[in-house]
Parts: structure tokens; sequence; C-alpha cells
């Protein structure tokens, strides 16, 4: 399958579980269409590149593994996303990686994930913290760098302090988030 055909099947993703699990089973089953996915997701200002994003996701929940060849490629291009129906997954891929990275058991994510890709997701996380997104983008965020900010002793003074500044604008499920976050921290 090319990435013009690859694209065009994108047309038939919705925001059904069934539809994302197909085609994320789909590029599973052929993993030489993720680096082609890659390409249509990090198309930033293409309406198709949000559906990517939801296929890119399911995928990375079923096999997270299979991300590892393109890490690189990953965490140069999340900051370039900003359609908040692609910032959604992309976080929520990042908050895959490091939960992965953190895990109790041993798995490949572990060795895989390296410096540069932890400080290009804490970049991102960042951006999607102090920018106007969404919930869940921030939600996801604020869990990747509470996890990294165990290892990166500067994460969690510059989190506390977002979270305290911000905390009184924004939703309930914000707050919510944010006293649980903070309650760890402080622990």
């Amino acid at each position: 399958m090319t990435t013009e055909q690859l694209y065009n099947e994108l047309n038939y993703v919705n925001h059904s579980r069934e539809k994302r699990l197909h085609y994320a089973n789909l590029v599973i089953s052929q993993p030489n269409l993720i680096p082609k996915l890659l390409t249509i997701l990090f198309t930033v200002d293409d309406k198709i590149s949000c559906r990517a994003a939801w296929v890119f996701e399911f995928m990375c929940g079923e096999n997270l593994e299979a991300i590892i060849p393109y890490l690189d490629r990953f965490t140069q291009n999340i900051h370039k996303v900003h359609l908040d129906s692609a910032v959604r997954p992309v976080a929520k891929v990042c908050e895959y990686l490091v939960t992965a990275n953190y895990a109790k058991t041993n798995n490949a994510i572990k060795t895989a994930l390296n410096s540069d890709h932890k400080e290009k997701i804490v970049e991102a996380c960042f951006d999607w913290m102090i920018n106007d997104e969404k919930i869940a983008p921030k939600a996801y965020s604020m869990n990747v760098l509470y996890l990294l900010g165990k290892d990166i002793d500067w994460i969690h003074p510059e989190l506390v302090m977002i979270l305290e500044r911000d905390y009184q604008m924004q939703s309930s499920g914000f707050k919510a988030r944010a006293r649980h976050i903070l309650k760890k921290i402080k622990v």
C-alpha cells in the first residue's frame, strides 16, 4: 500500500473504536505502513492527519513496541502537531511511552527510549500545559511530566508552578488531575 492509498483509506476512519482498531490492526499487520502513517500524521495542516493520529494511538495501545524504530522521527516531530484532534492522541502516545518506561516489568521501551526522546517529550508536554489546549492533552502531560520528574530534577518544580498558577482558571477535570499530581509530588 502506498502513502497515497493509505491516505485514501484514512478517509474511512471515524471516531468509532471499531474503525480505529480496524486500521490500527492493519498497520500492525503491515509494519511497512508505520512510516507512511507517520508521514500523514506529521502533515499537520491536513485534517486527515488527525485520523492518522487516531490510528497511530490505537496501534501504540495495541503494540507499543512497534513504534521503537520510529522513536526518533516521532519525538522530533510531535511539537509540530497543532490540530486539537491530533494533539490528544499524540499526547496519549507520549503517556504510553513514558508509562512503559517506568513500568515495573521489563520491556523494550525501557532501553529504546533515550534521553533525547525524553527531552523532546518533556518540551512537547510543557507546551501543551502552557498553551490553550483541551483538558485531555494537559492531563496526559501532567502524568508524563510527573513520571519523568522522578529522574529529571527540574521538572517537578516547574510542573507545580504551572498547576498552581492555572488551577483557578481551568476545568473541574483539570483541577481533579492537578490535585492528584500535586499530592503525589508533595508526598
